[in-house]
Parts: structure tokens; C-alpha cells; sequence
């Protein structure tokens, strides 16, 4: 359980953080599957990720949180309330609080530099704030970097945050499932996301079934 900035408890919340590395038709895909399963999502966007939308979607993201709140309602068809963003200063929202935040969270896109920052314990912005206190509580973090290749300092960033319960999922998209098109690609990533974090999911078939039609 937890709360909503109106007071409400949820039953089924999510904090989903949005950073500059590219693959935001992940994180628009990941969004469109978490408030289909019911879920309460509150979204954090960098500045930085708003620069990549705007280049790889053509997305311009509003910059007040409730018209990017509104803005991503509409898109998803969400219900009131169910998209709520926060500020990258937001200190008082229910995520930057072990009393309140969900105990998931997922980083995606993840960048380099929020990995760094989060395995340092920076807390220098609300999602590295979120991801600090998903870590505290013992929670469910999964960040989900794309970069290639990766450094000595990445696969030490996410060795260390590894070995602290984190789950590094990089957009690595497979082909056995015999992708079409570049939506396929897209829902490979994020069906294995959803299977993480326990949602049912029918974008990719799992592995082994059907497999004999």
C-alpha cells in the first residue's frame, strides 16, 4: 500500500523514472502496459529524457508535472489519477519517503551517469532520491541501461548495485521470437520488465510455449 499526494492508498503503485539515455519507445511502451495492469504510476522524467523524446519520438514532454500528468492521462487513456508525475525537486512526494514510496521501482531508460549516481548515493534529484529509498526498504529496483559498450566504471557501477539486490536489465532485445518489426523488439524488452515485477503480460510469448504448433 500506498499514498497518492490527495491522501488515497493505492494497492498497486509503481514508481517509474525516465532518464536521458536513448530508448524512450521503451519507456512509452513500459508506461502503456503499467496503467493497462491497474496500475498507479508515479513518473519521474529528467531533463534530459525529455531532450530524447523530443528526438527519437518527436515528443515535446510539457515541463509542469501536472501537464506532463495530463499529457501522458490522455495518451494512455488513464484513469484520474493514475499518472502522477513529480517534479525533479519534489522532495515531498510519497517516493522520496521509505514511508510511503511503492516498493517497486523501474529505471528506464537508465543513463550511465544515473546508474553512477545511484550506486553512489548521490540523492541529488528525486529519481536518484527514489531509487536510494527502493533500496533502503528493500524493494524491487530494476534499471534498465542502453549503452554500448560498456566501461570498466558502467560494469563496476552495476556489479556494485547488483550485489546490492538491484536488477540490471539492459535493452538487449532477443530474436528467437522471430521480431517483424521494431515494435517487436521494443515488447521483447519490456515483456521481460513485466515479468520481473510479477505483471501478466501478452506481448512475447515465453519461452517453450507453443513452441510445438
Amino acid at each position: 500500500m500506498t499514498q497518492n499526494p490527495k491522501g488515497k492508498r493505492v494497492n498497486k503503485a509503481i514508481t517509474l523514472a525516465i532518464t536521458g539515455a536513448s530508448g524512450s519507445p521503451y519507456a512509452l511502451r513500459l508506461l502503456e502496459q503499467l496503467v493497462k495492469a491497474d496500475y498507479t504510476v508515479f513518473l519521474l522524467i529528467s531533463s534530459a529524457a525529455k531532450v530524447v523524446f523530443a528526438t527519437e519520438e518527436d515528443l515535446k514532454i510539457p515541463s509542469k508535472p501536472e501537464d506532463a500528468g495530463r499529457f501522458f492521462a490522455e495518451r494512455f487513456s488513464a484513469k484520474e489519477g493514475q499518472i502522477i508525475v513529480c517534479g525533479r525537486e519534489e522532495w515531498f512526494s510519497p517516493v522520496a519517503s521509505g514511508s510511503a514510496a511503492p516498493k517497486q521501482m523501474i529505471v528506464c531508460p537508465c543513463s550511465t551517469g544515473s546508474i553512477s549516481s545511484i550506486a553512489m548515493g548521490a540523492c541529488d534529484n528525486l529519481i536518484e532520491r527514489a531509487a536510494d529509498v527502493v533500496i533502503k526498504e528493500r524493494g524491487q529496483l530494476i534499471l534498465v541501461p542502453r549503452e554500448m559498450p560498456f566501461s570498466t566504471i558502467h560494469l563496476e557501477n552495476m556489479l556494485k548495485l547488483s550485489q546490492m539486490g538491484v536488477t540490471i536489465m539492459p535493452a538487449s532485445p532477443g530474436f528467437y521470437h522471430q521480431p517483424k518489426t521494431i515494435d517487436d523488439l521494443i515488447d521483447f524488452v519490456v515483456a521481460r520488465i513485466l515479468d520481473h515485477i510479477g505483471v501478466d503480460q501478452q506481448l512475447v510469448e515465453r519461452w517453450g510455449y507453443g513452441q510445438n504448433k
